[in-house]
């Protein structure tokens, strides 16, 4: 006999994962960047696509992820208390995002390749776009507060290519709702009819 999780159970190990996969990766690129790149005025983030993955697939937990990327950046580099605001509640502004992915919108996701690229920019630009806000609102002149738009285009690419390649794993992009719907539906026609 199977023994199968529940949806909170698979949503739990699946945010967990994310998580994970986002307090390593973002480790990682901030203390190589500092270490072997410590004058260069640019830095690399996966962030901004974890957090489009995270939105798609389960909505507003992909707002965690910024945040928990942001502080992960900062507490890595050594941040102030004040930088660990900007960047953990300034990459909160993707969460504006959420109309765009409703679960009866999942099918769109899986097909459409640009929309998907576009939606892990249009993440990055709200979160560089909610530091800048942040930075401001905490005494910031706005030269040096425009810095997270010029400093994170690596990051940028970064996110595009990393969306373009989930992109084409079944699943990955897709709302896991509907994603769990659609492989039992496919299991059961197929126990059914048999293969295909």
């Amino acid at each position: 006999m199977k023994r199968q999780i529940s949806v909170s159970q698979y949503r739990t190990i699946d945010l967990t994962l994310f998580a994970f996969m986002t307090v390593v990766f973002e480790s990682v690129t901030a203390l190589a960047g500092a270490r072997w790149f410590p004058k260069e005025a640019w830095e690399v983030s996966v962030t901004g696509a974890l957090s489009a993955v995270v939105l798609v697939r389960w909505g507003w937990p992909g707002g965690l992820i910024g945040a928990l990327g942001g502080a992960v950046r900062c507490l890595a580099l050594g941040g102030s208390p004040r930088q660990l605001l900007v960047y953990a509640v300034g990459n909160l502004a993707c969460l504006a995002l959420l109309p765009l992915v409703k679960p009866e919108r999942s099918e769109r996701w899986r097909r459409d390749t640009l929309r998907c690229m576009g939606f892990g920019g249009l993440t990055l630009l709200l979160q560089q776009t909610g530091r800048v806000l942040i930075s401001l609102c905490l005494g910031a002149g706005l030269p040096e507060a425009l810095c997270f738009y010029t400093t994170d285009v690596l990051s940028m690419l970064f996110t595009l290519v990393i969306l373009w390649i989930v992109k084409r794993l079944d699943g990955v992009l897709e709302n896991q709702t509907c994603y769990l719907a659609r492989i039992g539906r496919e299991s059961r026609e197929t126990d059914e009819g048999g293969f295909r």
